[in-house]
C-alpha cells in the first residue's frame, strides 16, 4: 500500500499545520529564555508581513496553509516550505477521502 493510501485511510485526521504553528508558539512562550523575544500572534503576523487575522485563522485551523505562507514561515522558523505544505496536503487528502468515501469506493482502475 502506497504512503498516500495509508494517509487517507487512517481513522484520525492528520495534524493541521496551524496546530503545529500554535504548538511552536506555545513552546517558545514556555521556554521564555530571554534570548529571543517570543512573538505574539500579532508580532508574528507583522514579522511575516500578513494580517493578524491570517495567523489567528491558521492557528485555529480555519485557514489552509498556502504556498506563500509556507515560504514565509520557513524563512522565519528556519524550516522548509515542503514541511508546511506536506502537512496541509495530508489534511486535504484525508478531508477529501472522508467527504467522498462512498463515491471513491465505486471507482475501479482502468485495466492495462
Amino acid at each position: 500500500m502506497a504512503m498516500q493510501d495509508r494517509n487517507i485511510q487512517r481513522k484520525v485526521r492528520p495534524t493541521h499545520p496551524g496546530a503545529i504553528l500554535r504548538n511552536m508558539l506555545e513552546e517558545l512562550a514556555g521556554e521564555g529564555n530571554g534570548q529571543l523575544a517570543v512573538p505574539t500572534q500579532k508580532e508574528l503576523a507583522k514579522r511575516l508581513g500578513v494580517s493578524p487575522r491570517v495567523i489567528t485563522d491558521l492557528i485555529h485551523e480555519r485557514r489552509a496553509m498556502t504556498a506563500d505562507m509556507a515560504i514565509r514561515l520557513s524563512r522565519v522558523f528556519k524550516t522548509t516550505p515542503d514541511i508546511w505544505m506536506n502537512l496541509q496536503k495530508a489534511v486535504d487528502l484525508w478531508d477529501a477521502a472522508q467527504a467522498n468515501k462512498s463515491q471513491y469506493a465505486k471507482l475501479r482502475p482502468i485495466a492495462a
